[in-house]
């Protein structure tokens, strides 16, 4: 089982609860096929695939992780469940698919239709998982169901929700963000900062802090009437 150290990184202040957050156009968009795994993969491959009973049969992992949200909070120790994402390249996206050598842009695609990227090199990262549960049961629709990203040395906009389709490419050309483009930084570490781009990791924090009770409320009301 991976761990990663509870310890807080700059500009983030612990949560005692973990609720559904994201940009609040998003609050009211919802999954369409929340109990069947299917991941469609494409970009600059040889063959466009989909992969569904693929995922089961890779090593099934354990990991306890935190999870830092880039307007300042942090829900600590999350039990998450699923594979690594880098059982899944080599084993699955690697011979099935036969992404370009130089394909390193990935883009990450939601059923929702949110949208965000991230290096191959980070994503390949030994603690990057697609979960499908989360502290010992199944992936709740809040959290993502049925699967989600789970890159826990980035900040949580990384960690998509409702994952439905991964795109390799040599550029991003193909890339168009969910939001503002200074709110997605290519990278979100958590360690360096990197709240978003062009704008200092710092007031960013000051920035987004006032924002985080009205949009968790808004996601709370969405959440109950879609219920």
């Amino acid at each position: 089982m991976l761990a990663v150290s509870s310890k807080l990184p700059p500009g983030q202040i612990a949560s005692d609860t973990f609720p559904r957050f994201g940009l609040t156009p998003f609050a009211h968009r919802f999954p369409t096929r929340t109990r069947d795994v299917v991941v469609e993969v494409g970009g600059e491959v040889a063959e466009a695939i989909t992969v569904s009973d693929e995922l089961r049969a890779l090593p099934q992992v354990q990991q306890t992780s935190d999870f830092h949200c880039v307007t300042t909070w942090s829900r600590c120790a999350l039990r998450w469940s699923g594979v690594r994402f880098a059982d899944f390249y080599e084993q699955v996206v690697v011979p099935r698919a036969r992404p370009r050598r130089d394909a390193m842009f990935v883009l990450l695609r939601c059923q929702d239709g949110y949208r965000t990227n991230l290096p191959l090199q980070d994503l390949l990262a030994a603690d990057v998982l697609l979960a499908d549960a989360l502290n010992g049961e199944p992936l709740p629709i809040e959290h993502g169901a049925p699967l989600r990203l789970v890159a826990p040395a980035h900040y949580a906009y990384k960690s998509v929700k409702h994952l439905s389709r991964i795109e390799f490419w040599r550029d991003d050309r193909h890339w168009r963000p969910a939001g503002f483009r200074f709110m997605d930084h290519p990278r979100a570490r958590v360690v360096l900062e990197e709240r978003g781009r062009g704008v200092p990791g710092w007031l960013l924090r000051h920035l987004y802090r006032p924002l985080v009770g009205p949009t968790i409320e808004r996601f709370r009301r969405a959440l109950d009437q879609h219920r």
